[in-house]
């Protein structure tokens, strides 16, 4: 009988325990973010009287066992809508809170400046985010047109496949570009305008990041302008007992260039693991340009091909612009596991390519018989990335709170395709740059007050390089000068520290510093069968020291002041040290094995004036100088400075460290709120600068002229509408760098005859309606007015009026 009330004891424990353990697990609940699924870490937690308060963890995860199942608990966060609940109503609901975002604080923590998150007003630099529901209502054809909706960064487009970038005055590869914080920026990035933001597809798009600005501390080489960095969806775990089923779809056409385009994504998450796959293809036709607007702009002839011939044929639509139109696949695969609160693993598979597409601009330089180029097509441009990530949200180690691994390798494909008019040699170079890229990034508090961000990166690019000349009416084919020397390499290695002081809510110090050092290898060789060079090979062993330092003060809930100075640098890549290529009519770029980094210097002031969140304004001005700046400049090979190059007597160049510059600016912005429904948001750009051109001063290329935008937004209920104008200054012939003024035959003409870029603005109009909790749709008439304008620098025309319609459904 003991025995028996023993083991009666015995259960009867075991079965308190239990029953305890499941009402202490019951009792913790986890509070989510409804656009994402993520667990949000510090939300308040509090009842009716605050006489009990808690906060949730960095997993998201609160104990509420203070709490009475009756009693009405609160949750509030400055980025969320406050909300409340009975506990009872939240231990129903599998424990779990979810909260919406207020949208006008979505972008008050951003990660690219450490690589952790921050709160926005605590970094010294101008950083620009551009949400997910700012994406969703842009609705742009490109990730090129994304930036171009910020209204701080000017695109400069070449191409229908196109969208190069420029910041402050910088441009190609003095920008950064990341992709869920891994560099997308390889070794033949080069100086002329570049397109390989275009692979990063907009409808994965989670939120931007645009640093305006150095960035070297952080992020190396080429961040001297400013840094890009996109952040593309997350799969999303389950915090319920079944599986988490999330998903959209779109489709959407544009009438200026019959876009076509179709787009799902499908997230399902479980407990411990999550998977999430994006597609989207986009077709696009002929472009259209718009009625009003320069002649010279127009495209009034173009080539065709007939019976073995080269024909110049009238274009009897020239506002259409033959041939832009090409297609895009974007395929995107991730998954997230995540084993404990605390660890998580992310991979993810990226994957574009576009096809054959022409580089308009060549297609329109004239000659003696009409048209230099009957051929000039970019092959398609493919990339694939493989990104696996590991991070630790907490720790007790002495040496990091927080770490954060990746590991990632990526493969470029690019190609050119080039015909001279009536020739029957066409030259085929194609390029392959295997990149791989590691990072460790670590943060530690080291005291209430002060925190210190580390780590250390290690970057390699292999180059391949091929070149081959094809008789198109024979087939007969033959080796040729390659653009890269093949083979070629540069390695990158890296350790940095910064350091964030905040004494008190209005004072933030942060500095940091940054050791890179660069090693280059270019054999020349092959290459010296057709070039004769004076060298065979390339050894570039060089480092840099960068640095940052800047301060916040806000002395009162109206003022904010923002003050900072930087250095940066750019390492010599493969473009810059062994490119061949036909850089403007008449001139060839050939090797240089005697380059060395630039270096730009700059400081930046910022003050924000909110006026009870009715009025804000937001002012900036920055000067940088970029010093032993690589340029192109006239050169020679053996003493001669003209060569043959695919059949023409040219001029010959080279990159060299020749020149300086001088960049300043200034950038207003201003937020009116009139009602909760009813705002007003504008944006203007003023950018100056000169640099050294063998002892004369002359306008920088990449400066744009002043820019900027003025949207009045109206919010109610499910509507959005959105009216906007977009407008530009002029460049005058005396304002065009002298690069520019070699490529007259794409600007306008002024009364003296002399090229120039003319001042543009566009009315637009931009409305969403959600037709009910599910499915929402976005309509834009741009360009109402059909003016026809060129951005400075392009060599293509914007769209004229173009009517954009998308359907959007979501699980």
């Amino acid at each position: 009988m003991k025995i028996l009330l023993r083991m009666k004891c015995h259960l009867l424990k075991i079965l308190f325990v239990f029953i305890s353990i499941h009402f202490v697990k019951a009792q913790t609940i986890t509070v989510i973010e409804s656009d994402t699924n993520d667990p949000l870490p510090g939300i308040a937690i509090y009842n009716l009287k605050k006489t009990k308060s808690l906060v949730t963890n960095l997993e998201g995860k609160v104990d509420i066992d203070i709490f009475d199942d009756s009693e009405t608990i609160f949750f509030q966060n400055f980025l969320y809508e406050k909300v409340f609940f009975r506990k009872s109503e939240i231990l129903k609901n599998n424990g779990v809170v979810v909260l919406t975002p207020k949208v006008e604080d979505l972008s008050q923590i951003v990660i690219s400046a450490t690589k952790f998150k921050q709160n926005k007003a605590d970094i010294p630099q101008t950083i620009i985010s551009i949400g997910s529901e700012d994406v969703t209502f842009a609705n742009p054809q490109t990730s090129a047109d994304l930036l171009d909706n910020s209204g701080n960064i000017f695109v400069q487009k070449s191409q229908l496949g196109g969208g190069s970038p420029m910041i402050r005055g910088f441009s190609t590869n003095r920008l950064l570009i990341t992709v869920d914080g891994v560099r997308m920026n390889n070794a033949i990035f080069r100086g002329g305008n570049i397109q390989n933001v275009i692979s990063i597809d907009p409808l994965s798009i989670r939120n931007t990041e645009v640093t305006l600005g150095a960035g070297s501390v952080v992020y190396g080489s080429d961040a001297i302008g400013g840094v890009m960095s996109f952040y593309t969806k997350k799969p999303q775990l389950s915090y319920k007992d079944e599986s988490y089923i999330s998903g959209s779809s779109l489709l959407r056409y544009a009438s200026a260039n019959n876009e076509n385009t179709g787009h799902f994504d499908f997230n399902i998450g479980f407990k411990k693991w999550a998977f999430l796959t994006n597609v989207s293809f986009t077709d696009f036709d002929d472009l259209r340009m718009g009625s009003n607007g320069p002649d010279e702009y127009l495209r009034t002839q173009y080539v065709v091909r007939r019976n073995n011939q080269d024909l110049l044929v009238d274009n009897n639509e020239p506002e259409l612009q033959k041939p832009t139109g090409y297609n895009q696949l974007n395929l995107m695969q991730k998954v997230h596991y995540e084993p404990t609160d605390n660890l998580k693993f992310d991979f993810g598979l990226y994957y574009t390519t576009t096809s054959e597409y022409a580089r308009y601009d060549r297609l329109l330089r004239p000659s003696e018989d009409g048209l230099r180029s009957a051929e000039w097509n970019y092959g398609p441009q493919r990339w694939f990335m493989s990104n696996l990530q590991v991070t630790k949200t907490s720790s007790r180690s002495n040496l990091y709170d927080k770490i954060h691994s990746s590991l990632a390798y990526q493969n470029f494909k690019e190609s050119r395709i080039v015909r001279a008019f009536e020739s029957p040699l066409r030259e085929i170079r194609e390029e392959n740059v295997d990149a791989i890229t590691f990072n460790l990034d670590l943060e530690k508090s080291l005291s209430k007050s002060s925190t210190i961000y580390y780590g250390i990166e290690y970057l390699f690019n292999k180059i391949g390089s091929t070149g081959t000349e094809l008789n198109i009416d024979t087939l007969e084919d033959m080796p040729t000068v390659t653009r890269y020397p093949d083979g070629s390499t540069w390695q990158s290695i890296a350790g940095y520290a910064s350091l964030k002081y905040k004494p008190n809510q209005k004072f933030v110090f942060q500095t940091g510093l940054r050791y890179n050092h660069v090693l280059t290898k270019a054999d020349f060789r092959e290459n010296n069968r057709f070039l004769s060079l004076p060298f065979n090979n390339a050894n570039i062993n060089t480092g840099a020291l960068t640095g940052t330092a800047g301060i916040t003060w806000a002395p009162s809930n109206m003022i904010q002041w923002k003050l900072n100075a930087s250095t940066a640098f750019r390492a010599p890549n493969i473009d810059d040290i062994g490119k061949v290529f036909d850089s403007e009519p008449g001139s060839v770029v050939i090797p240089n094995n005697d380059l060395s980094p630039e270096y730009a210097y700059g400081g930046e002031l910022g003050l924000k004036l909110n006026f009870d969140e009715k009025v804000i304004v937001d002012l900036g001005t920055y000067y940088t100088f970029l010093d032993n700046a690589l340029i192109r400049r006239d050169s020679n090979i053996n003493g001669e400075t003209e060569i043959i190059y695919d059949g023409e007597l040219s001029n010959v160049q080279s990159i060299k460290n020749a020149s300086k510059a001088w960049i300043y600016g200034f950038e207003a912005g201003i937020e009116v709120n009139f009602t909760d429904h009813l705002k007003l948001r504008s944006q203007y750009n003023v950018i100056g600068g000169t640099e050294d051109n063998d002892g004369i001063e002359v306008p920088v290329r990449h400066v744009a002229p002043n820019f900027g935008r003025t949207h009045l937004i109206y919010k109610y209920q499910n509507l959005k509408l959105d009216a906007f104008v977009i407008y530009n200054g002029a460049l005058s012939f005396d304002q065009l760098a002298p690069s520019e003024l070699s490529k007259s035959y794409l600007y306008a003409l002024d009364e003296n005859g002399n090229p120039f870029s003319p001042s543009w603005q566009t009315l637009n109009l931009r409305a969403q309606y959600m037709l009910n909790s599910n499915m929402s749709i976005t309509a834009s008439l741009e360009n109402m007015t059909d003016q026809r304008y060129r951005p400075y620098s392009s060599g293509i025309t914007s769209p004229g009026r173009n009517l954009i319609l998308a359907l959007r459904y979501n699980l």
